[in-house]
């Protein structure tokens, strides 16, 4: 297979996380260092940027000032959840992604998100075949959510754990320290798996944590939900419960969604949060006793701070990886994670099938979850330990992180 030369465009899509960006500069930083890549541009709002012709040039960015992405947390070049239609639908949107890869001799596209932006790049890939224009199109995952399928794990979910199990352990401390009574309620986000959420479980092995953790995995009890916090509180006084997002009843509906529907995203998922206030009321209603509810929101997906080492340098290796695999004739996959053999830790990367991992799911084993249904089991613990592993070298100005602020000098085709 010969040497494709041409331009490429970096993306980035979906929710934010403390280590998008490090995936992202990775695959700039190979971009702009290979001699097949002529241009290195970035899709301002992901899709939307290529839609709407807003590319900045890579290139004329200072490197120093670049390399801070790799420990700035949010998506520096603008996210989007903008879903394309299916094809035999409307294909509209794909000839104007064409127009836009003829326009600037795009013949690299890398997408960093997750599920949908997978669905993304594979229908995008498949027109562009489709059409005989030669472009190589990788995904490079990231979520939380740790949910994209075959993949070991995600890039942005170690971060997020480690946010989630320090700050269990922090309200812990929090909650005990008083001598009355009080029962404390979290909210971590998952909507559909519970990997985030089975993080707090982590808290444990160090000596605080929470009494229970209910996952999207299992079907909701409210009734048991009270009773066992009920009991806990009756038990010690005191009673840590945290909650996925995106628990559900029996009935498949959202516990969330007792309180009202608050609508659906760009890709037609429910809006979710205020469980953990809704369930605090219940709580306080049940037992009398003072209840805080505690919503992580937004804090968990960018806590910069806290963020895992491990996580930031396997992100950046996947960025950069995708672009390698690119250059040397991969197209139409994504760059996941496996975990080499042996006693100690480590992780290499993996290439797997876009078509196999588009708007597929990956949930917590069932296995790993307690019988009861509310708590995680050892092979949970040592699966999520080693990602959380190792502080970041952030850089600081004035007693606070120092971020990236990019130039974004809109580009024009040549």
């Amino acid at each position: 297979m010969g040497v494709l030369k041409g331009a490429c465009i970096i993306g980035q899509s979906g929710g934010p996380t403390s280590a998008i960006n490090a995936s992202a500069y990775g695959a700039i930083r190979a971009a702009l260092d290979c001699a097949a890549i002529t241009k290195g541009y970035g899709a301002l709002h992901g899709i939307r940027g290529v839609l709407d012709e807003r590319l900045i040039d890579m290139g004329r960015e200072d490197p120093a000032e670049l390399a801070l992405m790799r420990h700035t947390p949010s998506s520096a070049l603008g996210s989007c959840r903008y879903k394309l239609k299916k094809l035999e639908e409307d294909d509209s949107d794909y000839r104007r992604i064409l127009e836009v890869f003829h326009r600037y001799n795009v013949r690299y596209f890398f997408y960093n998100g997750g599920n949908d932006s997978m669905d993304t790049c594979n229908k995008i890939s498949k027109f562009l075949l489709g059409h005989g224009y030669e472009c190589r199109v990788m995904g490079i995952p990231k979520t939380i959510d740790n949910d994209l399928a075959l993949t070991d794990h995600c890039p942005g979910y170690g971060s997020a754990a480690k946010y989630i199990a320090t700050s269990v352990m922090e309200i812990d401390r929090d909650a005990r320290v008083y001598d009355t009574g009080m029962v404390t309620v979290i909210e971590a986000m998952g909507r559909n798996a519970g990997w985030l959420t089975a993080s707090a479980a982590l808290a444990s092995r160090n000596g605080g944590g929470a009494d229970f953790i209910y996952l999207p995995e299992v079907p909701f009890e409210m009734d048991r939900f009270l009773s066992e916090v009920k009991g806990r509180y009756d038990e010690a006084g005191k009673c840590i419960a945290v909650v996925s997002e995106g628990i559900r009843d029996g009935q498949g509906r959202y516990v969330a969604e007792y309180a009202g529907g608050k609508g659906k995203d760009g890709f037609g998922h429910a809006n979710l949060g205020g469980l953990a206030a809704s369930l605090a009321d219940a709580v306080k209603r049940e037992t009398g006793t003072k209840v805080r509810g505690i919503e992580f929101s937004l804090l968990q997906r960018c806590a910069a701070h806290v963020a895992s080492k491990a996580d930031i340098d396997e992100s950046f290796m996947a960025g950069e990886r995708a672009v390698e695999c690119a250059v040397e004739g991969a197209t139409d996959k994504m760059v996941g994670f496996k975990r080499a053999g042996g006693g100690e830790y480590r992780c290499e990367c993996e290439l797997f099938d876009l078509k196999d991992v588009a708007n597929a799911e990956k949930k917590v084993p069932l296995e790993w979850i307690n019988a009861a249904g509310n708590g995680v089991l050892k092979p949970f613990l040592d699966y999520a330990e080693p990602l959380i592993q190792g502080r970041t070298e952030l850089e600081y100005e004035g007693g606070l992180p120092r971020f990236v602020n990019l130039r974004k000098v809109l580009a024009k085709p040549e």
